[in-house]
């Protein structure tokens, strides 16, 4: 059996994470038992939802273990199967975590997805057409639920969720309007994403001057907003919602330091009658094969072109994991493996 390199979360933060919560070790991948298959991981994927669970604190989910690999989402290939449900070749889809092979038992359910790479690259199934990607579709369809001609807003719109909200928002004709930070990211989404505006929010030094810069960018004001980010940023767009707007609440970014999160403007959701609801994907699984199928044929169809930063081998993982927390990614973050 091949030697596996796996980091595990060594330590809690106290405030801000590091690369010292890391530990790298080597260790040899257990014999195969009946029923189990061996991948090779190619690609491993990076998301912020995984600051939160370095905590040992309240979570929708259980805190990360000390001592054991850090949990993540993966794609590879099967290089041995005991199991009559794949084959060596396979290229699968799974939650290997952060090493480089995983033993995965094929016959618990949803543990291992075989992917199709004939029109959606293998990376594509962690972020796209993935998590971020199926995210995206359930904050837009189910919370804000869009009309054409509407306005909706996200934040982080160059990142692995607000790209694939943006193709979405436009494929049912409502007006995208992205937050982004920098003027690359917010070329990008404009010029490649297909975006009506997006605005710089690093050009801006407070809630007001990015709400003047969202009249302008929505004179219609703002119908729908998909939160990825909190802070000075959400108290912007709250101050340009339409009365019985919608606010779906996917992430805080602002506040995967530790530090507090607090809203300005709380009392706009009584004044403007706006329903903000936060959400998981995971507790929502029953969209995920509509919306999937959606994801890939604005993928096969050219009209969603996500961008993605990859960092090369097991090694830069934490590295890369801090530079995500500070929008040093661009598009979705990845560790390529092979």
């Amino acid at each position: 059996m091949p030697t596996n390199r796996q980091f595990l979360l060594d330590s809690r933060p106290q405030g801000a994470a590091s690369a010292a919560n890391f530990k790298l070790v080597t260790g040899e991948t257990p014999p195969l038992q009946e029923g189990q298959v061996l991948v090779r991981h190619h690609y491993l994927s990076l998301d912020p939802y995984m600051r939160g669970r370095m905590d040992d604190a309240k979570n929708y989910a259980a805190p990360q273990p000390l001592g054991q690999v850090m949990q993540g989402g993966t794609v590879g290939e099967v290089v041995e199967s005991r199991s009559p449900r794949f084959q060596a070749g396979d290229k699968v889809l799974g939650q290997g975590g952060w090493q480089e092979y995983s033993v995965v038992d094929a016959e618990q359910k949803g543990a291992l997805r075989k992917v199709d790479t004939s029109q959606v690259p293998l990376s594509y199934y962690l972020g796209a057409v993935g998590m971020p990607g199926v995210t995206a579709w359930y904050g837009l369809e189910k919370i804000i639920r869009p009309q054409a001609g509407k306005t909706v807003v996200v934040s982080a719109a160059a990142g692995a969720v607000g790209s694939a909200f943006g193709a979405l928002a436009k494929a049912r004709g409502c007006r995208a309007v992205g937050i982004a930070g920098g003027p690359d990211k917010c070329r990008y989404v404009v010029d490649d994403l297909g975006f009506d505006a997006c605005l710089d929010y690093k050009q801006h030094p407070d809630a007001g001057s990015l709400s003047k810069a969202l009249k302008q960018a929505c004179p219609d004001g703002v119908d729908g907003y998909f939160e990825n980010v909190g802070g000075m940023v959400m108290d912007a767009v709250m101050l340009r919602m339409n009365p019985f707007g919608r606010i779906a609440v996917c992430g805080m970014i602002a506040g995967y330091d530790g530090r507090p999160v607090p809203m300005t403007y709380p009392q706009l959701i009584l004044r403007s009658r706006l329903t903000v609801e936060g959400f998981i994907v995971g507790e929502h699984m029953e969209v995920w094969p509509q919306a999937l199928q959606e994801l890939a044929d604005l993928v096969a169809a050219g009209k969603l072109r996500p961008r993605e930063s990859i960092a090369q081998g097991i090694e830069s993982a934490p590295e890369a994991f801090l530079g995500l927390l500070h929008g040093r990614n661009f598009g979705k973050q990845l560790v390529k493996l092979v």
